[in-house]
């Protein structure tokens, strides 16, 4: 794993954040598109919290780092924790608005933002 040089924290907070505010409002459209009677402004502070487990996962990832326990495969199983729990909070949110024949449709979008969070997570 590498990690991106001090200079760059500006550049990786903004990629972070317009990766958040695309993703969640790309899940948001989408689950409104599918038949969703939720709000813009609900979703994306639900998705928005949803994130945590992800952000525990990163915790304990750079922490472990500075360990013996720092080694990739740790850091995936880490992440795959925080990867379910997210994903499984936003679905249980975002199918509870859309129609079950439409709920995979409406849940799909979340896999892959959740999935690329967590590619940043590695990444970063």
């Amino acid at each position: 794993c590498t990690k991106a040089p001090a200079k760059q924290s500006s550049h990786v907070f903004t990629t972070v954040f317009i990766v958040m505010w695309v993703g969640s409002l790309v899940v948001t459209i989408n689950a409104q598109l599918l038949g969703a009677t939720m709000s813009i402004f609900q979703s994306l502070c639900v998705l928005g919290y949803c994130v945590f487990p992800l952000t525990v996962s990163a915790l304990i990832i750079a922490i472990l780092r500075f360990t013996w326990l720092g080694t990739l495969w740790l850091d995936l199983i880490w992440l795959a924790l925080g990867f379910l729990w997210a994903t499984r909070v936003s679905s249980i949110f975002v199918g509870q608005f859309v129609k079950r024949e439409r709920r995979m449709l409406a849940l799909y979008p979340v896999f892959f933002f959740y999935l690329l969070l967590g590619w940043l997570i590695l990444l970063f």
